[in-house]
């Protein structure tokens, strides 16, 4: 159903990685979730008035909120739609993370809301007066719940969407709450046991516990999140690929919403190669990932000295000091400039962010092994922190 939905309200379909039909997705989920979910508060609303049960009441007040959800949803999908401007620069697809972190907020509201509600129930237990027509009510919402969930998850798969992987997981969370008033009153109404609030922790439990984890990741995004190794991985094979590229490092990777991703990273180039032709290499990278990844990548040069002997022989010596010392660090932008009285030796050392030796103590000891070599080396060196 949901295929067909999507065929016949959202034009260019297919094309879900463009950004105007991905943004056409968002607020179809978000107008679907305002109707579905203002449809079951009146659904349970009716049911909880006639059967005179507060905890279905609250239920319906809970699908009230979702609506406001949805709203939140098709309104930050229509701002992260916007082009950049002068204010945001990078565009406005961040809005959509904000989306996500109200849900996720509302999510775990509402579980601590169950907790306390289901407390009281266990404390002063009331009886539910429960009919044919309240189950049905009750079983018909959860029904359309489910296949709310079901709906944001492809939704959100289709166009890789944390703000619906929130709405989708709300919606599970709601069938679950239903589910709990439901089966809590049936089994009440035919064993006289009221499981009511003990079933109520659970799924508030389980509610709270998906909250959190989703305020966790919306959060982290929000903060700039390290990009996923993948990413990372596909960025440098890539770059390396192209023919006059020796080496690369100083990846750097920023995520503005789903299709905002912008890079810079530094390649390294033979100092005797025309600067005119290395600048052409990396302009094609630079224009290939726009065009190919929607990567807005920047490339610094960096011209790296090759077939100079002595500069060779003394970066391998450091490289091996460097892995005696740990092999979980490296170097890069090895450079040798001699003089009468000294030479320095200049380069950047990659460091892990949780590495054991702090980044004063480690110069400090890459120098002293450096100098046993000879007392006439100076070395100076930027120690550059990296995800492992």
């Amino acid at each position: 159903m949901t295929r067909l939905l999507v065929k016949l309200f959202i034009r260019d379909n297919g094309d879900s990685k463009d950004p105007a039909v991905r943004g056409r997705y968002g607020r179809f989920a978000g107008i679907v979730g305002i109707i579905r979910n203002f449809l079951l508060f009146l659904i349970k609303l009716i049911a909880g008035l006639y059967s005179g049960s507060i905890s279905v009441i609250a239920d319906a007040v809970n699908n009230l909120t979702d609506c406001g959800s949805s709203v939140v949803t098709l309104v930050c999908f229509k701002i992260s739609g916007k082009p950049a401007d002068a204010d945001h620069p990078q565009g406005h697809g961040r809005m959509e993370y904000v989306s996500g972190l109200i849900v996720s907020v509302v999510i775990l509201m509402l579980g601590i809301q169950l907790v306390q509600g289901s407390l009281g129930k266990i404390i002063d237990p009331e009886q539910t007066r429960i009919g044919a027509g309240t189950v049905i009510a009750l079983s018909v919402s959860i029904l359309i719940k489910l296949w709310q969930f079901l709906f944001y998850r492809k939704i959100s798969t289709t166009i890789g969407s944390l703000a619906l992987r929130a709405a989708a997981a709300d919606s599970r969370n709601d069938a679950l709450s239903t589910l709990a008033v439901l089966l809590g009153a049936i089994v009440t109404l035919l064993w006289g046991i009221n499981i009511d609030g003990y079933i109520g922790i659970a799924v508030a439990l389980f509610i709270i516990a998906g909250g959190v984890k989703l305020i966790s990741e919306t959060v982290n995004l929000l903060l700039g999140a390290a990009p996923a190794k993948e990413l990372v991985d596909d960025i440098q094979k890539k770059v390396l690929s192209y023919e006059g590229i020796i080496g690369i490092h100083d990846l750097t990777v920023h995520s503005y919403g789903e299709y905002g991703c912008f890079a810079s990273l530094h390649c390294e180039v033979p100092a005797q190669q025309d600067i005119m032709v290395s600048h052409d290499i990396v302009d094609t990278i630079e224009n290939d990932f726009l065009r190919e990844q929607g990567i807005r990548l920047v490339i610094h040069l960096d011209p790296v000295v090759t077939g100079d002997s002595g500069a060779d022989a003394l970066k391998e010596e450091v490289t091996r000091i460097i892995k005696e010392i740990s092999p979980e660090i490296g170097i890069h932008d090895f450079r040798v400039v001699r003089n009468l009285s000294h030479t320095n030796l200049i380069f950047d050392v990659d460091v892990p962010y949780d590495f054991i030796l702090e980044d004063k103590e480690l110069r400090r000891t890459i120098t002293e092994q450096i100098l046993k070599l000879n007392d006439t080396y100076n070395a100076r060196i930027t120690i550059d922190h990296k995800r492992t």
